[in-house]
């Protein structure tokens, strides 16, 4: 008999989900009053610390955070104490109509009420009003203060977040805090101090009263949280449905032409039912059991309503003084009900609607805050990262210390400074480096590129060509060994200006939303419109610019998704030769330009490259035939180096891949 395997739980499916899913079930969740925030690792590690540090990041301005309380305060009590007002109101008549009054009496206390109900609505209009104000003034600055430090951190920051992850920050994360600020946190003090008013109004106006309308309420509760459980689970099974069918639909989108190579368009049809089936069968027991959620809640708050009010009449009619009325004896009664207080009991009935709204409010908008607090969280980790460090106090100058092209500028103890020209001598020694201290990639590095030498890294994939040019920029520190950049080691050197003194030109070409020439600007953005089309011309790319709907003023949108993927490339080519930079370094460049353009392009470049250290990293090998030093590299270690001549001549593992023997074994 086969084993049967353990499903897993629904915790640890919420937990297969990805980031974003699962902030679009923890959201939705929190819009039906389900406790979706309690899974585990959902919601924020220290919700008070996160609580103070949000409340003190929103109200900079202590004075407005003092009058958005009162003005809650006043919205809130305004309720309450309208409808203990009413008791007068009901009195006066009762006394109008005996003729122990005047009609004066019945205005007097109509006008109290009135001004009491118009405050409240004053207060209300004005705090909803502050609070967004606030609560977007406070976004803005949260998302400003976001963008600001995610461009000091690290890349390897980038490494360990997914793009995805860092997104959800900006939208997911944002939105929930933005519900919490503008929604949840002024319902919850309004409910709140709704509660505690309205509930000392019945002690004061009936503690009996009171007392049975707490004990149904408690019934109430009782028979919301049991349902509420069982829904939310159900409502979680919902959303874990609705994260696969998303993410089964986008995965057929992505690869629809992979789909329709090998024909699996039934079989894809199928999954889908399935899947879409578990969805409907999830979504309809989830349905059901929040649709009973509200008039469960109605029916109970009506019974309690009823039996208040069955009770109270009992108390009236029998004049019993275990309906013991603290009103009552501050008007000069005895304690109980008499000729004259069903005004107590109509007022206090007014107050039962008044008080189990918002005890639902707090329910619902406890499970808000929880996510807010937790999207808050998220944001301030990015606060919270440290900045990538600037390096060292060698600094990048021009045409100072008697020297008129570019120097290094470093600062000396005594005050002076020495000027070093900018040559590009990048020399490795005895490198080791890994992305973690576990793994290691490069072993025993030890290299030298003298200024205007070409210096080319060929291997296979992984074996850690790409990782020594992100050496150079620093993007990463060695674990041991030195890097020196025209004699003075890299980390001495100031991180922006080092980076600035190199052209890149990646494998994965990136372009901005702009024009064809704000993007070739990129390189230098002091460059002028001439030395941008020069730059382009030298890269081979004005001609097909020229035949671009608006030439060098068309717009780029979507990461350049109008342009094929070599026109993009010599884009980023151009980028690179603008720069005027003194090194470069070429990571793939001419992968995805056909063999005669690559042609064109290398002369053109040879141009660029004179008097310039250049780093190729190429697959294909014919680009690297002129460089001065050719690079094997092999599962981190550079195993063969020389010219194209001499590493032929050895007939070792060069010789292999230039000539096809790898592919021929």
């Amino acid at each position: 008999m086969a084993k049967k395997t353990k499903q897993p739980s629904l915790a640890e499916q919420f937990e297969n989900l990805d980031a974003d899913t699962k902030r679009r079930v923890q959201q939705q969740g929190t819009q039906h009053g389900h406790r979706v925030a309690k899974i585990k690792g959902s919601g924020p590690e220290n919700p008070v610390k996160v609580l103070k540090r949000v409340l003190n990041y929103t109200f900079r301005n202590k004075l407005a955070a003092v009058l958005l309380v009162v003005l809650i305060i006043l919205s809130s009590a305004a309720g309450a104490v309208g409808s203990f007002l009413l008791t007068f109101v009901i009195r006066a008549i009762e006394s109008i109509a005996r003729g122990q009054a005047e009609f004066s009496l019945l205005v007097t206390w109509i006008v109290a009420v009135a001004c009491v109900y118009v405050v409240g609505v004053v207060s209300t209009f004005s705090y909803n009003r502050l609070m967004m104000f606030i609560a977007q003034g406070t976004l803005k600055r949260m998302r400003d203060d976001m963008f600001v430090n995610m461009q000091y951190l690290s890349l390897r920051y980038f490494d360990t977040h997914t793009h995805g992850e860092l997104m959800s920050r900006y939208t997911n994360d944002v939105d929930t805090l933005r519900q919490m600020l503008s929604q949840s946190v002024p319902q919850m003090i309004s409910a709140v101090v709704t509660i505690v008013v309205v509930l000392l109004c019945m002690i004061f106006m009936s503690f009996t009263l009171t007392l049975v309308m707490l004990a149904i309420l408690s019934i109430n509760i009782i028979c919301i949280r049991f349902i509420g459980a069982e829904s939310s689970k159900q409502f979680l099974k919902q959303q874990v449905s609705i994260g696969k069918v998303n993410g089964y639909v986008e995965e057929m989108m992505e690869g629809q032409k992979v789909v329709k190579v090998f024909c699996h368009e039934d079989k894809a049809r199928e999954k889908f039912k399935a899947i879409n089936e578990e969805l409907r069968i999830s979504g309809t027991r989830a349905n059901q059991l929040t649709n009973m959620l509200g008039p469960m809640s109605n029916i109970l708050s009506y019974f309690q309503y009823v039996v208040v009010a069955i009770v109270g009449a009992v108390f009236f009619a029998t004049h019993s003084v275990a309906a013991l009325s603290l009103y009552s004896v501050a008007a000069g009664g005895n304690g109980s009900f008499g000729v004259g207080d069903v005004g107590v009991l109509i007022a206090f009935l007014t107050l039962i609607r008044s008080f189990n709204q918002p005890v639902q409010q707090v329910t619902q908008q406890f499970n808000a805050i929880i996510m807010g607090l937790a999207g808050a969280e998220r944001i301030f980790e990015i606060f919270d990262t440290p900045h990538e460090d600037k390096g060292g106090d060698i600094t990048l100058v021009y045409g100072e210390g008697g020297i008129e092209k570019w120097s290094w500028k470093r600062p000396e103890k005594d005050g002076t400074f020495t000027y070093i020209p900018l040559r590009g001598d990048i020399r490795f020694r005895d490198v080791i480096f890994g992305y973690t201290p576990e793994k290691i990639i490069l072993k025993d590095i030890s290299l030298y590129a003298k200024p205007g030498q070409k210096i080319a890294f060929v291997g296979a994939t992984g074996a850690g060509k790409t990782t020594i040019t992100n050496l150079i920029n620093r993007f990463y520190d060695i674990q041991s060994g030195s890097i020196t950049y025209d004699g003075l080691d890299i980390k001495s050197i100031n991180k922006d200006d080092l980076r600035r003194s190199l052209g890149i030109v990646l494998q994965d070409t990136h372009l901005f939303t702009g024009t064809v020439m704000d993007n070739i600007r990129y390189g230098r953005l002091t460059a002028t419109d001439d030395e941008c089309i020069a730059a382009a011309r030298l890269a081979n790319a004005d001609y097909f610019i020229s035949h671009l709907p608006e030439g060098y003023n068309t717009l780029i949108k979507g990461d350049g998704g109008n342009l094929s993927q070599g026109q993009r490339q010599l884009l980023a080519i151009a980028r690179a030769m603008v720069s005027e930079c003194p090194v470069l370094i070429l990571d793939e460049a001419t992968s995805s330009i056909d063999t005669r353009t690559e042609k064109l392009i290398e002369q053109g470049m040879d141009k660029l490259m004179e008097g310039r250290t250049v780093f190729v990293i190429a697959h294909r090998l014919s680009t690297v035939r002129n460089s001065q030093a050719i690079m094997v590299l092999d599962h981190g270690r550079i195993i063969e180096r020389g010219t194209h001549d001499q590493l032929i001549a050895q007939k070792g593992v060069y010789y292999q891949l230039y000539t096809g023997a790898f592919e021929l074994e």
